[in-house]
């Protein structure tokens, strides 16, 4: 028989993850396993990785999101003079008190939007990404807290080069999932059409549903959700043969691995359940797995790896069958 607690988280996720999903999705119409899945990289505390053209409706995403959970957001203009400084902030003297006083970056927000990140500096990309995996900044050996939840979602284009510092793949695999976002339907982008597009209409639409107190409870809970030696040992399974497919240079990282149980679980919260099955790494893989590969050859990019991550998918014994 459950417990009672745990028929208590698998209601709180569940409800506030249907919640996000279903106010989110008044303004970022046809596109519900996109807005899944953001959910999941919440409440798993990782970071998004888009890669799409300009006018997906990135920026709408995030700040649906940050709406939903009542939370703060800060969009993030990357370009080629952008500084460290101009993330995290600086350190500036008053005359008027005589000491300096720190003007917090837009980094501290619950919810930030790396907008183009490829097109900053190396160092200028290093200090966000540090910002990330640590979840605190240090500005002249002071060390400050990040807010709480604190969730990334950079973008990229995949089709513009000209101009751009592409993410080294230790960067990269700081990022839980790469999505894309992709073309809507015909039908969908008429109702976007007809409604002149939703940004201007967000706040009336989209309403706080949670707090970032109970987004941060779903992320205690989805840290607790039970994963058998089965579903362990398919993920391994998944994760060893990426490292020796022929048509992989560069198979996933420990990190990955770390990442993909991560997501399983908070997908398995999502759908409120306390325990993962196979689909819930099935569905994760090729999310949290793709962009920490390099092809043979390194040309090809995620167009050449998610075919061979499916294959993967595809060949691997699942626990049970």
């Amino acid at each position: 028989m459950a417990r009672r607690e745990d028929i208590q988280s698998e209601v709180l996720t569940f409800r506030v993850a249907n919640a996000i999903i279903e106010n989110a999705s008044k303004v970022f119409l046809g596109k519900l396993d996109v807005i899944k899945m953001a959910v999941v990289a919440l409440f798993a505390k990782g970071h998004i990785l888009i890669e799409d053209v300009p006018g997906a409706g990135k920026t709408l995403l995030a700040k649906a999101l940050a709406r939903a959970i009542g939370g703060t957001f800060r969009r993030i203009q990357f370009t080629s003079d952008l500084l460290p400084s101009d993330i995290v902030g600086v350190n500036i003297y008053s005359q008027k008190s005589e000491a300096f006083r720190f003007h917090e970056g837009p980094i501290f927000a619950n919810v930030v939007l790396a907008d183009e990140i490829n097109r900053a500096s190396p160092r200028t990309q290093s200090a966000l990404l540090e910002a990330m995996s640590e979840r605190q900044i240090t500005v002249d050996n002071m060390t400050r807290p990040l807010p709480a939840p604190f969730i990334v979602i950079a973008t990229q284009n995949p089709f513009e080069h000209h101009g751009t510092y592409p993410l080294p793949e230790s960067q990269m695999d700081r990022f839980l999932m790469c999505l894309s976002i992709g073309y809507p339907s015909r039908d969908i982008e008429r109702l976007i059409l007809e409604a002149e597009g939703f940004g201007d209409k967000l706040d009336s639409l989209v309403s706080v549903v949670t707090s970032p107190e109970e987004i941060l409870a779903c992320q205690e809970e989805a840290s607790k959700v039970t994963v058998s030696q089965g579903i362990m040992d398919y993920a391994l399974d998944l994760v060893t043969r990426t490292r020796t497919h022929p048509g992989l240079e560069v198979g996933v990282s420990t990190r990955g691995a770390i990442g993909l149980i991560s997501a399983a679980k908070a997908l398995a919260c999502v759908d409120g359940r306390i325990f993962c099955i196979p689909d819930d790494v099935k569905q994760t893989f090729v999310l949290v797995c793709a962009h920490r590969c390099v092809p043979k050859g390194g040309a090809g990019g995620l167009k050449q790896v998610k075919p061979i991550l499916l294959d993967i998918i595809q060949n691997t014994p699942v626990p049970g069958d």
